[in-house]
């Protein structure tokens, strides 16, 4: 087979089953490239870690940080598919995302905030910067309602036939995050990549 690494046609087995290269000496396992595959086989059908460490009986540990590597890895496929057709970008419009189970008033400054854009059915997103709740602090009730409505509210909008694309890819947004529990700030965007990725997906 080829080198994973240099991809050079020839390779030579190893008394331990690892295989060699020919060119740039480097070993790798088969037997974990099968993993490899079986795991991405799993993620790209939608199954959580857990069950896919049920599975493979691999421990949870192992296949968190595989699953967290694919969405890294999509992520910046998504990057470079957007650079290619940022050009087409029919219309965007900006989302704030908060768990169901959170009551907006107590919990601003948990607000996720990101800009979709959608292009041919096609949707690509950007993280935004986050509310700071210290900016909605004040001394009258009234302002901080005004403040909460125009949270809720107010778009930096131009859609056209785009509409339906992104407001649907929020639908599916809101459905696909309730399956995981406590995602962190820094590990939001991957799911929010994920979640994009599945989308597209669907759609064509």
């Amino acid at each position: 087979m080829k080198c994973i690494y240099c991809e050079h046609p020839y390779t030579y087995l190893l008394a331990d089953n690892q295989c060699k290269c020919g060119k740039c000496k480097r070993k790798f396992s088969l037997r974990k490239i099968e993993r490899e595959k079986k795991l991405y086989s799993l993620f790209s059908e939608g199954v959580n870690a857990s069950g896919a460490s049920k599975q493979t009986g691999m421990h949870f540990a192992t296949v968190q940080k595989r699953y967290d590597k694919f969405r890294r890895n999509l992520a910046l496929y998504a990057d470079e598919l957007y650079q290619l057709n940022s050009h087409r970008v029919t219309g965007y419009d900006e989302y704030l995302y908060l768990p169901k189970s959170l009551k907006v008033e107590r919990n601003i400054d948990k607000l996720q905030h990101f800009l979709t854009m959608s292009y041919d059915n096609t949707v690509y997103n950007i993280m935004l910067p986050k509310t700071k709740r210290s900016v909605l602090l004040t001394d009258n009730e009234q302002e901080d309602k005004l403040l909460l409505k125009y949270l809720k509210f107010n778009k930096v909008a131009k859609l056209s036939k785009a509409q339906s694309t992104i407001t649907e890819f929020w639908d599916y947004f809101e459905n696909f995050i309730c399956q995981y529990k406590g995602v962190s700030d820094e590990q939001f965007i991957y799911y929010l990549k994920e979640a994009e990725w599945r989308f597209n997906t669907t759609q064509k």
